[in-house]
């Protein structure tokens, strides 16, 4: 098992909301060698499912509520982020054109979260570290490597995603489409771009990358699974392969390889 700190503003934990927990739980073991911890939940009915990597937590999975299925939220990969005071953080983001969905809570004694609205409407939520350390493994082969913003005001996340997460953020010169890097002390962790005219109506939102040797053979892998091809499997000059998969229950997520070294 490996030890894994996070510094303030870097991703630190990472989760998927489910229609269906138990397909989530066959089909990411399957694809991707996680396995599935069920515990329960102390605020409510349900088995809060963690995934791990040789025993370190990379990920978790929780079944949406009745309500929110009535609501018609779909299944979706949240990304939490480190900050030092989440109620500070909740309510500068709030000064800062933002929203607050849900207020600062405390999960037991291990964090304080919040979910938040970023101007543009994307979602996110932030965690203040307390007996858990978060995730203990990332940007590695089988974890999630990249976190990733596609937003319709670009100039505007910059300047929200700065003064709240404290990034520090450079333009990425071989990008087809403006996009700014964001980095912590913990060196690269994402990006945000900016959305075009091929977007269609699409909405401001966050996205993951999980790390593989061979994007097209898990493709195939997602595919016997029951996961479907969103985007196809592409090539990014100076980057790597790409392709984004959808899970059975629909929630989207992107592939990625590097060239070998």
């Amino acid at each position: 098992m490996q030890s894994q700190a996070h510094s303030v503003g870097s991703p630190v934990w990472f989760e998927l909301a489910t229609s269906d927990q138990t397909a989530a739980k066959a089909f990411y073991g399957h694809v991707f060698g996680w396995q599935a911890e069920d515990v329960p939940m102390s605020d409510q009915p349900g088995l809060y499912t963690l995934f791990k990597l040789d025993g370190d937590e990379v990920a978790a999975a929780y079944s949406l509520m009745p309500d929110q299925l009535e609501q018609g939220i779909p299944p979706t990969w949240y990304t939490y982020f480190r900050v030092e005071d989440c109620d500070a953080s909740a309510a500068l983001a709030e000064r800062l054109g933002g929203s607050v969905v849900v207020p600062p809570l405390d999960v037991e004694a291990m964090l304080r979260i919040a979910v938040l609205q970023d101007p543009e409407g994307a979602t996110f939520c932030i965690a203040q570290l307390k007996s858990h350390p978060g995730v203990g493994r990332i940007r590695q082969p089988g974890c999630i490597t990249w976190v990733e913003l596609a937003t319709r005001d670009l100039s505007r996340a910059e300047a929200f995603y700065r003064e709240l997460l404290g990034w520090q953020l450079t333009q990425h010169p071989g990008a087809p489409a403006p996009y700014k890097i964001a980095a912590t002390a913990d060196g690269q962790i994402g990006g945000m771009m900016q959305m075009t005219a091929d977007w269609g109506d699409m909405p401001s939102h966050w996205s993951i990358y999980l790390q593989v040797t061979d994007v097209d053979q898990t493709l195939i892998e997602g595919q016997q699974a029951g996961g479907e091809i969103c985007v196809p499997a592409f090539d990014a000059p100076g980057v790597g392969r790409i392709a984004r998969l959808n899970d059975p229950a629909g929630a989207g997520f992107y592939l990625i390889s590097f060239p070998a070294q």
